[in-house]
């Protein structure tokens, strides 16, 4: 396990990144201009994220909400501000598409628990935190099994069984079961939202 995930899972991940890049290259260049269009010149969403060991990085992605703001100046809701576009690049997981350019700078894997906010890092418990122990992916264990349909709990428990338990055939698993589920456009939203409530601390579902 420690060969694969410190040496062959790195190489592996840029190699795929790369190609995955320069096939998926028109599909990126169309879904910018469009982006472009419906988010007034703003078609990439950069963030701060905490990596590997809580390291901080900027995750790109494509912007499916654009900003617009209520007369108290506050951002409206989730599902008012995604646009049409958006919403397809949501639905079908191409917003993801630009995280590749983090796997080749190393801050990325493909398959690691998913980055969150910084804001939730003083939150969790000492197990919850072993999450950080790899470098976060573009999918994982908890986004094959439920995504945004699953509690906080839930989530944070399959992404610490994924750190216990990588391995290259576990790998293999989770990305044909991304495929599936992208097809599937299973567990995009949750009960209430169409994106995951915050997480709150451990008080809290």
């Amino acid at each position: 396990m420690q060969l694969y995930s410190k040496m062959i899972k790195p190489l592996l991940d840029c190699s795929i990144a790369l190609f995955a890049l320069l096939l998926l290259s028109p599909v990126f260049i169309v879904l910018t201009i469009f982006l472009y269009a419906a988010n007034e010149g703003k078609p990439f969403f950069l963030q701060p994220r905490p990596g590997k060991n809580g390291r901080i990085f900027r995750v790109i992605k494509f912007k499916t909400m654009n900003d617009k703001r209520g007369v108290d100046g506050q951002l409206l809701p989730d599902e008012v501000r995604l646009t049409p576009v958006g919403k397809f690049v949501r639905k079908t997981s191409l917003d993801e598409i630009p995280q590749l350019l983090n796997v080749l700078k190393g801050d990325m894997s493909l398959v690691g628990p998913r980055p969150l906010l910084v804001e939730y890092l003083p939150l969790y418990n000492d197990e919850q935190r072993k999450r950080h122990d790899v470098r976060p992916g573009i999918t994982g264990w908890a986004q094959v099994n439920g995504r945004n349909a699953i509690s906080w709990r839930e989530k944070f428990a399959y992404d610490v069984w994924y750190v216990d338990n990588i391995s290259f055939p576990l790998d293999l698993k989770i990305l044909w079961m991304t495929v599936q589920k992208v097809i599937q456009s299973e567990g995009v939203s949750s009960a209430s939202s169409v994106t995951m409530e915050k997480f709150t601390g451990n008080d809290a579902h």
